[in-house]
């Protein structure tokens, strides 16, 4: 019997798969959580072979349960809306078993769970593509720069912090703006964040 828990934020979205995955012959649901703090005590408590979870969600993100949970001897399944080539890299980097999207078909799902007990790694081929060809072009410090930024920081907080001169500052900023292409600081965070490349 394979033994699942699911961490889903809508509720809805949270019954059916339980449900879904309730039909399945071998498969048993034995624990639904609404947040990544509640999935990782869950995987804990119940010990569960899989743990599907989605990426946005209250608490802690499904990423951040999962780097969380990386040394539990329970595979990792990401199943969420989101194609981010940012998202998917930390979804490797924490070892998941699994990347799926949720318009996927249903059966879909059941028959990844099924391959990746048997020890393959599932990735949606859209994931693939979009990681291969969708580079974050910043430098580290560029990405330093960026997250400064996105967290309200003007430039003469960002030339304190990362001890380097305003005009400094302003010329990262320009460069950014460039690679980015986009005109301004709040679409360079927005387009960032659209990638998923914040950390």
């Amino acid at each position: 019997m394979i033994r699942i828990v699911i961490a889903e934020d809508q509720r809805m979205m949270l019954g059916a798969l339980g449900a879904l995955l309730d039909l399945e012959e071998g498969m048993e649901v034995v624990g639904q959580a609404n947040n990544g703090e509640e999935a990782c005590k869950l995987v804990r408590e119940q010990k569960p072979d899989v743990c599907i979870m989605d990426i946005e969600m209250p608490m802690k993100t499904g990423l951040d349960a999962a780097e969380e949970l990386k040394d539990e001897d329970c595979k990792i399944i990401i199943l969420t809306t989101f194609a981010r080539a940012g998202y998917f890299e930390r979804a490797q980097k924490a070892r998941v078993s699994g990347y799926l999207l949720k318009d996927s078909p249903s059966e879909e799902l059941a028959t990844s769970i099924r391959r990746i007990m048997d020890g393959q790694r599932i990735f949606a081929p859209e994931l693939v593509d979009l990681a291969y060809g969708n580079e974050n072009p910043l430098t580290e410090r560029e990405k330093q720069v960026m997250q400064l930024m996105a967290d309200g920081k003007n430039t003469k907080d960002i030339s304190n912090e990362l001890y380097i001169t305003p005009g400094t500052v302003r010329n990262y900023i320009s460069v950014i703006l460039d690679k980015l292409e986009v005109s301004n600081r709040i679409e360079a965070i927005a387009r960032f964040k659209e990638k998923g490349w914040f950390k």
